[in-house]
């Protein structure tokens, strides 16, 4: 998956990227979420991101890397 081919999920603001994981369905449960992040296994922007809390704004592309292959989601 590229990063034009990343759905948008529309939000109102800012959500934590944690939220958005679960959101996006990048991520079973909240504790999911927590272990992927805690992992390294969730980029956002192409960073590796570990901070559960961070901001996330419109536009911003989630990706997240699982044994089947990579998953994204964008912002919306």
């Amino acid at each position: 998956m590229t990063a034009d081919d990343a759905p948008t999920v529309p939000i109102e603001g800012t959500i934590r990227l944690g939220q958005f994981l679960k959101l996006a369905n990048l991520a079973e449960s909240g504790a999911h979420a927590r272990d992927l992040i805690a992992d390294g296994e969730v980029s956002v922007d192409g960073e590796v991101e570990t901070r559960r809390g961070r901001q996330l704004s419109p536009g911003t592309l989630v990706e997240v890397d699982l044994p089947g292959g990579s998953v994204a989601a964008r912002v919306g």
